[in-house]
């Protein structure tokens, strides 16, 4: 440790004076939570509807692919006050709402479709709970239970608003997916359902 504090203070008393004051900054961030939450959906969270025929889509208006389900669950050291919501990796290829994720474009750029995520018989700790939504950040909520990229989502007792801490969770998730209609997309080639998005966990 001496020798290398003295070659640096060495390197500083030769540097010539035009340079003595140039500065660079170092940001150190993170963040320290009360215990780690780590959330799981069963099956990897893929869902494959296979190849699909244009002649089975609609032409004039959206066709509603079967539902899917999946088991959501987080696990946490302790009761932890959290949110959930998704991040959107097909962002702007939404055919539907603006809280549906995307499901890809076509090579014409045509957008593809979209896929909603509902939460239902969600449980934390042992006991039923209520599924609610803020889009203004958590400072209001509602009841709703809807998991998208645009509002938060938490839990709270049953016909309450106020998010708890929650130790264990599970719930189902529902998938919602439609295609756009056929005469709104150029399908002369295969094209790929190409639907991905993250689900977030963040601590309140």
């Amino acid at each position: 440790m001496n020798a290398i504090a003295s070659r640096l203070m060495l390197t500083l008393l030769l540097a010539p004076q035009a340079f003595a004051a140039s500065t660079t900054d170092l940001s150190v961030r993170g963040s320290i939570t009360p215990s780690a939450c780590a959330p799981l959906i069963s099956g990897g969270g893929v869902v494959d509807f296979g190849k699909m025929s244009v002649n089975s889509l609609n032409a004039d208006q959206h066709t509603a692919l079967p539902n899917q389900s999946m088991q959501l669950s987080v696990r946490c050291e302790a009761p932890t006050f959290f949110t959930l919501n998704t991040i959107d990796n097909r962002s702007g290829s939404s055919a539907n709402h603006d809280r549906w994720h995307g499901l890809g474009m076509t090579p014409n750029d045509e957008k593809l479709g979209g896929s909603a995520f509902h939460l239902y018989n969600s449980v934390a700790d042992g006991a039923a709970v209520r599924v609610i939504v803020s889009d203004d950040g958590g400072v209001s909520w509602e009841p709703a239970n809807e998991l998208n990229h645009l509002w938060l989502t938490a839990f709270a007792r049953i016909n309450q608003l106020d998010p708890i801490a929650v130790q264990d969770f599970d719930a189902e998730i529902r998938l919602f997916t439609h295609i756009a209609p056929a005469d709104n997309l150029t399908l002369v080639d295969e094209v790929p359902v190409d639907g991905h998005a993250t689900v977030q966990l963040k601590y309140l």
